[in-house]
């Protein structure tokens, strides 16, 4: 039956046990309350104004317990493993004052509630032995004062350790719906804030983002130098008897893609493992001229114009233009093969003007080829430009605008 479940259920009494948790953390206060309160009795009346001004300064003591840290992860704790979890994605300590304020109010309730419970979940097993042994001695009660509670000896006292026993299931229940009501309180107090969600959002927003670029970044580096050395190993693979020289050369343009392309994986590896001491700077306009003199090593004659002053470019589009260029010539070279490429560069103010012109080649692109440009249209458009590419008049043409500051 629905009624009883409570009495079989195992989360009843994993209530029951953080209950009594809060009991036990309770007797320190308790101890403190002891303490303080016949302290008082020199400064005050009566004492009953020293119990009520010892009671103010116990739940002071418990408040300002509450907001410790080692605090917040033992109810934390407490209420993942006894209250089922109700809040799986709370952190162990709050990270805003609001959120430190909310697990404090939590922290109060449980030792409030758990004392409460606690008294009684002691009191009311000792009152059903009582209440067995009265029906044989007829005593029920007996302080040390010599006070005495008696009953009938016999049947006319059956019906007391009926009640202590029902007393006893009453408490179950009791200490099930507690623990209930506490398991919502931790949803509501526990829980993480729409502002905190909002800013959970945004940080895994920027971690994508930030994987998203490594992605590119990585594919525009190493995709450019193993364009570069698949084209540098045939050809040194077809002058090895004739020509020495040319493939010493080539040899050597595919030793410096090769590191420049582990060194790419290694910052890109550094960055995801925040690992950021010690790993290579991005490259920016700066390395153009190694740029292209690696892709002339591969066999592609590059006419470069670079006009205006680079050093003005910002360092985030010096960066993500320099690897727009890098995807541009590794494109030309795995797509059109050995054919002229010019590439002309234009820094005015507050702009950048790039474009890329070669021929088709062969006039045909392989399949899946378009991640490269989906990549650089992606740069473009974080950085808040304008990209076109595709064939024109037989060439294909990659033409880039970039502004910032005043020239948006």
């Amino acid at each position: 039956m629905r009624i009883l479940r409570p009495l079989t259920s195992k989360a009843t009494y994993r209530r029951w046990v953080y209950l009594v948790l809060g009991g036990a953390i309770s007797v320190p206060y308790l101890l403190f309350s002891a303490v303080a309160v016949p302290s008082l009795l020199p400064f005050v009346t009566t004492p009953e104004q020293a119990t009520v001004v010892g009671g103010l300064l116990t739940a002071a003591v418990v408040a300002g317990t509450a907001f410790l840290p080692a605090v917040h992860v033992l109810e934390s704790a407490a209420v993942r493993e006894l209250l089922d979890d109700p809040v799986p994605d709370a952190p162990a300590k709050p990270g805003t004052r609001q959120g430190r304020r909310r697990a404090a109010v939590m922290f109060v309730l449980h030792v409030g509630a758990g004392f409460v419970v606690s008294f009684f979940s002691l009191a009311v097993p000792v009152a059903v032995g009582l209440s067995v042994s009265a029906v044989f001695t007829g005593q029920l009660f007996r302080d040390g004062a010599g006070g005495e509670i008696t009953v009938p000896v016999g049947w006319p006292s059956v019906w007391l350790p009926a009640v202590f026993l029902l007393a006893l299931v009453l408490l179950i229940y009791t200490a099930w719906a507690i623990g209930g009501l506490l398991r919502r309180a931790a949803t509501a107090l526990l829980g993480t804030t729409a502002a905190e969600r909002i800013a959970r959002l945004e940080r895994r927003t920027e971690q994508l983002a930030e994987r998203n670029r490594l992605a590119r970044d990585l594919h525009d580096s190493v995709g450019h130098a193993l364009s570069v050395v698949t084209v540098q190993a045939g050809a040194a693979r077809r002058t090895l008897r004739t020509d020495p020289d040319f493939t010493e050369k080539a040899l050597g343009a595919i030793e410096e893609s090769a590191r420049t392309a582990l060194d790419d994986l290694d910052h890109v590896l550094g960055l995801l493992r925040e690992e950021a001491a010690g790993r290579t700077p991005q490259p920016t306009l700066a390395g153009l001229p190694a740029l292209f003199e690696t892709t002339r090593l591969a066999g592609v004659d590059v006419t470069a114009e670079v006009g205006g002053d680079l050093a003005a470019v910002p360092p985030v589009v010096s960066r993500e233009v320099y690897r727009i260029l890098q995807e541009c010539l590794t494109n030309a070279v795995r797509h059109a093969g050995r054919v002229p490429v010019t590439v002309v560069v234009g820094v005015a103010a507050h702009e950048l003007r790039a474009r890329v012109v070669n021929p088709l080649g062969n006039g045909s692109r392989r399949s899946g080829g378009y991640r490269g440009l989906r990549g650089m249209a992606e740069r473009v458009v974080l950085l808040g430009g304008e990209l076109s590419a595709g064939p024109v008049d037989g060439r294909w043409e990659v033409v880039v605008r970039v502004p910032w500051g005043s020239g948006r």
